[in-house]
């Protein structure tokens, strides 16, 4: 390449003859043929690329499909050489040829070099633009993750609170009911009761089972009627306290006839102040095992969410991901029926779980606004031939056509100020592509907007 060609160019007009000689021997000519690729999205952008002659694509990969920005056709126009300026400076999109053509490709050391020595004030300022838009999308990106942290953390304090505070009221309940259930022994006692009597009402209490009129409020209630009138008529006291803690439990008057034929006059009373004593302690410590089971899981899923008890790189289980996720954000999910579809024999696949479940947080929790709260939330994963396809659908009124090209774009969102800062879908874009050479689309079909992630059985 001769300095005399490169005068022609009018992006040079600027330089003097010795700075355009400077520039041609400092680059190479590089010729290309149609359908070449020149550089790829992403890569380290360590070259500038100066456009001789020819005709030059700028595609981006969206979606399912690639989509074209641009095109370079002038002379003069270029493209890359951001590490002159930006060490973590990457190409924004890929090169392809459509004709032959030609390129003056220099190092982006050597661009940078002679800017320095050319525009020294020139190559402040870019370097000072570099940083700042650098800082403001790396202090948007913590502000989102903080938003996202908070916003976990709050639900599952909710989801912890309601089990917790269950536990602990049904532990303050079973002080009273242990009191009474010791208070009703010892009048058993005192009235004379014989211990085949005793065993035969046991036994009539253990052959219990829950009604299923709990699902029906109304008829419970009047099954409760009907036990305190014959509680009344055989001069039971608390018959109001006792048919409330019976009448769930399967019991029923013709049960009561049976206990009263068995039990003498003197001890229906105890017998049966006991049996609702049991059967409340039973239902209490019921409550408290399942409140406490409810922590428990809580406190796994979380653990299983952060993953920071474990390697960074592992072999990952996708379904155990999705699960422990849904169950972080279950404070969100009033509302929204999920559907699980989780195919057999899905394998496990070698990635960064934490990293994962930031993406399923991410689809999930957009999924979820994206139907106001309210609709049919599809969670998804097979097996491919060669790794993992995870789908997310919701019943949303979806993306309008002309944004769905962008949503993986930086800063793009279609949510209301103040309520999205558009880093989500491209944070999760970068973790699926980048990190883990997978791929990541948006579809619309069925009336559902679907997400789908394919991901390879090895990073």
């Amino acid at each position: 390449m001769t300095a005399r060609q490169l005068r022609s160019i009018p992006l040079l007009d600027g330089l003097a003859d010795d700075q355009v000689d400077q520039l041609a021997a400092a680059g190479e000519e590089i010729a290309f043929h149609a359908g070449d690729e020149l550089f790829r999205s992403g890569r380290p952008a360590d070259s500038w690329w100066l456009l001789l002659d020819g005709t030059v694509e700028l595609v981006r990969h969206v979606g399912h499909e690639d989509t074209v920005l641009g095109a370079m056709s002038t002379p003069g126009q270029w493209a890359g050489g951001f590490r002159a300026w930006d060490p973590n400076g990457v190409y924004m999109a890929t090169g392809r040829a459509v004709t032959d053509g030609r390129f003056l490709r220099v190092p982006a050391e050597r661009l940078g070099a002679l800017a320095q020595a050319w525009f020294p004030f020139g190559v402040h300022l870019i370097q000072g633009l570099m940083q700042t838009v650098r800082n403001i999308e790396s202090t948007a990106r913590q502000r989102e993750a903080l938003v996202a942290l908070g916003t976990l953390a709050a639900g599952l304090a909710h989801e912890i609170n309601n089990p917790a505070s269950a536990a602990t009221r049904a532990v303050d309940a079973l002080h009273d009911t242990c009191d009474a259930l010791m208070v009703s022994l010892r009048r058993l006692a005192e009235s004379g009761l014989s211990a085949a009597q005793f065993v035969e009402l046991d036994a009539l209490r253990r052959a219990l089972r829950p009604s299923a009129l709990g699902d029906d409020p109304l008829a419970l209630a009047d099954r409760e009627e009907e036990l305190s009138d014959w509680l009344v008529e055989h001069e039971v006291w608390e018959d109001w306290l006792l048919a409330s803690a019976l009448a769930p439990a399967g019991v029923d008057v013709a049960w009561c006839d049976r206990v009263a034929a068995m039990i003498p006059g003197d001890s229906l009373d105890p017998a049966l102040h006991w049996v609702a004593s049991s059967l409340s302690t039973a239902a209490l410590l019921a409550e408290v095992k399942e409140s406490t089971q409810r922590v428990s899981s809580l406190v796994a899923a979380v653990r299983s969410y952060s993953q920071l008890d474990r390697a960074s790189v592992q072999r990952t289980d996708v379904a155990e991901g999705l699960e422990s996720t849904l169950m972080v954000l279950a404070h969100k999910l009033d509302g929204v029926t999920v559907v699980r579809s989780y195919g057999d024999g899905v394998p496990q696949i070698e990635a960064i779980a934490g990293e994962l479940n930031q993406v399923w947080t991410n689809l999930i929790d957009n999924a979820i606004d994206a139907m106001g709260g309210v609709g049919t939330l599809r969670v998804s994963c097979c097996a491919t031939e060669d790794g993992v396809v995870v789908e997310i659908g919701d019943t949303g009124p979806g993306l309008p056509d002309d944004a769905l090209p962008h949503v993986f774009e930086p800063f793009f969102t279609t949510k209301d100020v103040g309520h999205g800062t558009g880093l989500g879908l491209d944070i999760s874009r970068r973790i699926v592509v980048d990190r883990h050479g997978g791929d990541i689309g948006i579809d619309r079909a069925d009336g559902e907007t679907v997400f789908r992630v394919r991901l390879p059985l090895r990073r």
